[in-house]
């Protein structure tokens, strides 16, 4: 019998060997290690799912309602998906043809990628991001390029910045606003100016909405529903932020017929359907959740603007993020980098933290702090975050 280990190192494929651990998951297996620590770390909303939405998936429980869907999602929530996209972002998508329920956006990414990415293709992102992007990017043989943004700019992307990136091989933009990590969002002439961009060089368009529903000033404005974007823009939400549905993994994809049935494809293949009983969920939440959106959101914007009064008083450099439920302060003002940063936090203080450049090398001299937490614990973190910086300030 052959010994597993003498197989050789060639049987898993170089570009998966070559992928990066997430640096969050990476981080978080020490804070595991640890006890009795405040976590300002995974961004996971501290809400339960609201009642109604747990009701409804038990009654179908017990209703029997336990098979397959078709591979597209169920009829009923690709309806209710339909009818909030054009509610909620001004953009219309036929249900029958053009919507996906995925496992989670996660999944959304991975089947927009490989459905859409040939080898060689190159993607511009913005930096920081959520760590998933380009691994995901190269998973599908294609090339992730980053583009910075800056803390000056309140980290929202300039097409100055994306300009100096474009290739001949320049094939798509990605974009995340609200942005995970760094809560930054985009007014509406950032928007047309990127939608102008992408007409202009001919690029596929994926926007990542996830966070959207935390938008906390002024309004929200989708790159789909600019004039000309809908035909060459994938459109990625899903139900983990917004509703605290993060364990149902569910999401959804839109996207025009032709890369919707490509994207299918896929889908079926690897998934077959999203879980039935989390599209039941969905459905409840779509139709009855706004109020429950309304209720997480504004908890959301009082610990945001408490969080951020309080880094900025210990002298932490921190902009007022415009969404999601982040914050992204600079650490200058102390002698250490973010990993150590982040590190010495969790040792010293039992407070856990993300290193800026979990996201990007860019992030370095940043960390990322969630306030999907009580606000006991963020008073209690930030106390004992204060107590740290003063000792660590230059």
């Amino acid at each position: 019998m052959t010994n597993d280990s003498q197989l050789p190192p060639d049987f898993v494929a170089p570009h998966v060997r070559n992928l990066p651990k997430s640096g969050i998951r990476a981080f978080f297996d020490i804070v595991a290690s640890c006890k009795d620590v405040i976590s300002l770390g995974i961004g996971e909303p501290d809400f339960d799912t609201p009642w109604h939405i747990r009701a409804r998936v038990i009654e179908a429980i017990e209703s029997g309602a336990t098979k397959y869907t078709s591979n597209l999602g169920s009829p009923e929530l690709r309806k209710e998906i339909a009818a909030y996209t054009a509610r909620s972002y001004g953009v219309t998508y036929d249900w029958e043809k053009e919507i996906i329920a995925t496992v989670g956006v996660s999944e959304a990414f991975d089947i927009a990628f490989r459905a859409t990415l040939s080898p060689g293709d190159e993607v511009l992102y913005h930096e920081p991001c959520f760590v998933a992007y380009a691994p995901l990017i190269r998973t599908a043989h294609a090339v992730p390029v980053p583009v910075v943004t800056h803390r000056k700019d309140n980290f929202r992307l300039s097409v100055a910045e994306l300009e100096k990136c474009l290739t001949p091989k320049t094939k798509a933009l990605f974009i995340n606003y609200p942005n995970n990590p760094t809560g930054a969002t985009l007014n509406h002439a950032d928007v047309k100016a990127l939608a102008d961009f992408a007409r202009r060089h001919n690029l596929l368009v994926y926007t990542d909405e996830v966070y959207s529903e935390l938008t906390y000033e002024g309004d929200r404005y989708s790159i789909a529903a600019e004039p000309g974007m809908k035909e060459r823009t994938v459109f990625l939400n899903g139900f983990s932020k917004a509703w605290s549905m993060t364990g149902f993994r569910l999401g959804f994809v839109c996207a025009p017929p032709a890369l919707t049935e490509a994207m299918m494809k896929i889908h079926q293949y690897g998934m077959m359907c999203a879980s039935s009983l989390s599209q039941v969920a969905g459905v409840e939440a779509l139709q009855n959740g706004d109020d429950d959106i309304k209720t997480m959101r504004d908890s959301y914007k009082l610990r945001r603007n408490y969080v951020v009064a309080s880094l900025n008083e210990m002298g932490l450099d921190c902009f007022m993020p415009s969404g999601a439920f982040y914050v992204f302060p600079s650490i200058a003002s102390t002698t250490l980098t973010s990993d150590e940063f982040a590190l010495q936090l969790l040792n010293q203080e039992s407070v856990a933290s993300v290193p800026g450049t979990a996201f990007g090398t860019c992030g370095e001299g940043f960390i990322r702090c969630s306030y999907a937490t009580s606000m006991a614990q963020l008073k209690k973190a930030m106390e004992r975050m204060s107590n740290f910086v003063k000792r660590h300030t230059k």
